[in-house]
């Protein structure tokens, strides 16, 4: 799709133009997973920084917190400055398989305090149809000065998610199967948190793998509900897919915000109500 310039998106072709200029961005490699850090290895875009998922956009916490758990900010600071990010710089985050863990990096980032940063619309495959060629040498990156300011981003907690049905939209960006509760490989209950309804981010995207465009997007939001003007809260299993709904939503032209213990933490209170079925109720 095309991009505008405040667009959370860039296109292959942008992204060579970027690095090929004096002042070419931070580009962090997100592919996650047993071989995401293998096929880092084996080829990315040049002067990529692989970063991972758990261990660097994720941080330990309590149940209540989720599986995947907002980074501790010094954790992260000292991570983004390993990654070689600076106050100033542009950052572009990808992976290979259609954003789900490059959004992450997107939203963490941004979360924050950090606004610089854009995803490779279609990732890894994109940037090879574009002609892009790949790079096997690991950068060593100058240390960067990034200062973290956690909160930069608004969040939801449990008790503004049980308030929200009557003041705006939920959405469910898990896989429908799970948010009926037919299926749930993950987690140790099924369902949905009533209310919510089901919007996979999955269909955000096209048979390319890469994101609708925003009129196309905005349609799909408001058959859900969304208006732009009552809050819109999103979660998913564990704050992972929720943050490239966001992103979905912004291309949009919307804003959405993250319930980040998500599904994974709602049901870590027993007492917290449980939905099944097709139905939001």
């Amino acid at each position: 799709m095309p991009v505008t310039h405040d667009s959370p998106l860039i296109s292959a072709g942008e992204l060579r133009q970027a690095i090929e200029s004096g002042a070419p961005p931070v580009v962090l490699d997100v592919r996650s997973g047993e071989d995401g850090r293998s096929g880092y290895l084996a080829g990315h875009v040049p002067a990529a920084v692989y970063v991972d998922l758990q261990t660097e956009l994720s941080g330990p916490g309590e149940p209540a917190a989720g599986r995947s758990p907002l980074p501790e900010p010094a954790a992260l600071q000292e991570a983004m400055r390993g990654w070689g990010i600076g106050a100033g710089n542009d950052v572009v985050v990808y992976d290979n398989v259609r954003g789900l863990s490059a959004g992450r990096a997107w939203w963490v980032l941004r979360w924050a305090g950090h606004a610089a940063v854009r995803l490779l619309d279609g990732g890894l495959p994109a940037w090879a149809e574009a002609g892009g060629q790949l790079a096997t040498e690991v950068p060593a990156p100058e240390r960067g000065d990034v200062v973290v300011r956690p909160g930069s981003l608004p969040t939801f907690t449990a008790a503004d998610v049980i308030a929200l049905p009557a003041t705006g939209v939920l959405i469910d960006a898990r896989e429908f199967s799970r948010y009926t509760g037919e299926t749930e490989p993950l987690d140790p209950v099924a369902g949905h948190i009533p209310g919510a309804v089901s919007l996979p981010t999955t269909a955000n995207l096209g048979s390319d793998g890469r994101f609708l465009a925003p009129d196309d997007l905005r349609a799909r939001f408001a058959a859900a509900g969304v208006q732009g003007s009552d809050p819109v809260v999103v979660y998913c299993g564990s704050g992972v897919t929720a943050a490239h709904e966001i992103l979905a939503l912004q291309v949009a032209g919307l804003e959405g915000v993250m319930y980040p213990p998500s599904w994974s933490g709602w049901i870590s209170d027993p007492s917290r109500p449980v939905a099944t079925g097709s139905g939001s109720a």
